[in-house]
């Protein structure tokens, strides 16, 4: 692995940690896809540093565990800004 993929692994780690964002916003802020946040995250970090892997782990495990409730919220907030348009129409 290159130097600058193991350096990127730990940033996104600590960056991670230190905002408990999900992986979209985090891959959004840094300016990778999200398919390669996630790589690094759940593949090539543990490689890398193990201790930061399993604090990475942890924050993924807890975001798959509410992300029902994420998007049940978002569909909520849909249909009531459609409602609201539909009433001013």
């Amino acid at each position: 692995m290159h130097e600058q993929i193991r350096r990127r692994c730990v940033r996104l780690g600590e960056q991670l940690l230190e905002t408990e964002v999900t992986v979209r916003v985090l891959a959004k802020a840094t300016g990778f896809s999200k398919s390669t946040v996630h790589k690094d995250l759940t593949e090539r970090l543990p490689n890398v540093d193990g201790e930061l892997a399993e604090e990475v782990a942890k924050i993924l495990a807890y975001h798959k565990s509410v992300r029902h409730l994420r998007g049940g919220e978002a569909t909520r907030i849909k249909w009531m800004n459609e409602s609201k348009k539909a009433e001013k129409e």
